[in-house]
């Protein structure tokens, strides 16, 4: 991957950590709750994340087979979190984009979780 290209990964993966984290914090009404449903319910109430993921590549033009390369290119060291669903995808273009949202909502949980654990550690709620 070239560096501009990782740059502006790291730069998208940025903008989705800092507005997940905020979207959460705000629907749960706390990062202390919104820590806790994200570890328990990444998919459920006031969490939703592959719901996040899929808008926050559509409102950055990834929703296609190109901006679904750039995800996996940078994260290809990954593992795939469910492997299975991926065999239910009609096209390579579905795969390639559905392979490229799981991945980014991985460590986009992750990353959140980070946040939100720094938050609470220094005092924030």
């Amino acid at each position: 991957m070239d560096l501009h290209e990782q740059q502006y990964f790291n730069l998208l993966l940025a903008m989705a950590v800092d507005r997940f984290s905020e979207r959460i914090i705000q629907r749960n009404e706390g990062a202390q709750n919104a820590l806790h449903r994200l570890r328990t319910d990444p998919h459920g109430e006031g969490v939703w994340l592959q719901e996040f993921v899929d808008v926050f590549f559509r409102d950055a033009l990834l929703d296609n087979s190109a901006g679904a390369c750039l995800i996996l290119e940078a994260l290809s060291n990954q593992r795939l979190s469910d492997p299975t669903s991926i065999l239910e995808c009609g096209t390579v273009g579905e795969m390639l984009q559905k392979m490229a949202g799981q991945t980014f909502a991985t460590l986009l949980q992750n990353k959140t979780e980070e946040v939100l654990e720094q938050t609470l550690a220094f005092g924030g709620d």
